[in-house]
């Protein structure tokens, strides 16, 4: 059995999971730690040492309820670092039966056909096919195994900027970690939620964490768009804190104890006041404060629906839309976001559960946890380029078969050795001379 280190890098929180890995694939959570993000604004890290600091807290009490020694993690990335760059690629099969090398060297050359290629201050995170055609027949779902003279495949390429990623790099090194692969936060919470009929359907799936949210639009099983706002639960707080005149951390109890967005209930609770927290204290109406709540997740919800709108993917989304995060939990979200989205389904969502849960952790809030923890045993689209620039894959037809170019590739603790390909799997580099003379080979045979 292997092990597992996941830690999700969030503005208010760092979470650190061990799992257990089985022989099939099975997780099974056995340490978590939580403390408080420091250094980190609307998912960006502004002080490299204090949050460097956060992450061995949480690992360290991971570590210690698991029993194990693990310094090799998964770590999420911030979508505030993110952006999607659609692309597609061709390929004649010479064999006439499609393998699963042929589907890396059609990706390669989505890579390398792309409209605007990686410059040189942004690295690719993650390469998702969602559409494939062999020959004249299109909505492929899965290439592999089929008979057929062509191949072609539209892409999702997530770009991450580079100095971001240094940065979360630097604080992960700070923390004595060695980061083993990442991964988009928002791709992560979607496979801790989404179910299969989701993700067939296409949905999109909406993380609403402290300072942000994530936006992700699912299509084909893969996600086809990202996106990104800094507007989250905090916000709630700090509008709370301004209109009931009341301390960050009063107001931040009134939105977890009291949060909903309908006033129907005439109950009233008492509140401190700034600078006299002990001194008497005043009462405000549940009314009140489910206006204030709702005035800021009304515009937060009509920002996510320009945003889908804006992808020209709403239609795509049948499954309609799901909610996770912390401020999901908010009382009457869904019949608030409903008729703004358009009367399209709308649902909450908690993370699937894993074996050793405790219940703590079956919270929307560690949806992107859980989710990294389902990633690295193995749970992810049917076919991907992650961010070591290796092809990952669930083919129907056989086991995942990683792809690179004969390296070791590293999962965790467990060590894969990948078979050689035919094809230079390079980025989204500039092609050469003998590049191009492969590509100009590869399609005539």
């Amino acid at each position: 059995m292997s092990h597992i280190l996941a830690i999700d890098v969030g503005t208010s929180k760092v979470c650190a999971l061990i799992a257990q890995i089985g022989a099939d694939k099975s997780a099974r959570i056995v340490g978590s730690g939580i403390c408080k993000s420091q250094g980190l604004v609307k998912g960006v890290i502004t002080d490299i040492a204090k949050a460097a600091a956060a992450i061995k807290t949480a690992t360290d009490e991971a570590r210690q309820h698991a029993g194990v020694s693990i310094s090799r993690a998964i770590v999420s990335v911030s979508g505030a670092y993110a952006k999607s760059v659609q692309s597609s690629g061709k390929a004649n099969i010479p064999l006439k039966d499609i393998e699963f090398k042929d589907v890396n060297r059609v990706m390669r050359l989505a890579l390398e056909s792309a409209a605007a290629p990686s410059p040189p201050d942004e690295e690719i995170l993650h390469v998702f096919p969602y559409s494939f055609k062999v020959d004249d027949q299109s909505y492929v779902e899965d290439p592999v195994g089929m008979s057929g003279s062509r191949l072609e495949t539209q892409v999702n390429i997530i770009l991450a900027k580079k100095t971001a990623l240094d940065n979360l790099r630097k604080a992960i090194a700070g923390a004595g970690i060695e980061i083993g692969a990442l991964a988009l936060s928002g791709y992560v919470a979607s496979i801790a939620v989404l179910n299969e009929d989701e993700k067939k359907l296409g949905a999109c799936v909406i993380d609403i964490g402290a300072a942000s949210f994530n936006l992700v639009v699912y299509q084909g099983n893969a996600p086809r768009h990202c996106d990104f706002f800094a507007v989250g639960g905090g916000h709630i707080t700090s509008d709370l804190a301004i209109s009931l005149h009341t301390p960050q951390r009063a107001a931040e109890e009134i939105k977890i104890q009291y949060g909903r967005l309908n006033g129907k209930d005439n109950g009233s609770i008492e509140i401190p006041e700034i600078g006299n927290e002990n001194a008497v204290r005043r009462s405000v109406s549940w009314e009140t404060i489910a206006n204030v709540i709702g005035a800021r997740m009304e515009e937060t919800v009509l920002i996510q629906n320009g945003l889908l709108i804006k992808s020209h993917l709403k239609s795509d989304a049948a499954a309609g839309v799901v909610f996770t995060g912390g401020a999901s939990k908010l009382v009457g979200l869904s019949e608030m976001a409903e008729p703004i989205f358009g009367n399209i389904p709308i649902r909450i969502a908690y993370p699937k559960a894993l074996a050793g849960m405790a219940d703590s952790l079956r919270d929307p809030t560690y949806s992107v946890a859980i989710g990294l923890i389902r990633y690295g045993a193995g749970e992810f689209t049917p076919y991907e380029i992650d961010s070591n620039n290796v092809l990952k894959g669930n083919p129907r037809g056989g086991a995942q078969k990683p792809i690179e170019q004969g390296e070791e590739i590293d999962q965790g603790e467990t060590k894969i050795k990948s078979p050689e390909v035919d094809f230079p799997p390079d980025g989204i580099s500039e092609p050469t001379f003998l590049k191009r003379f492969w590509n100009w080979l590869s399609q005539i045979f």
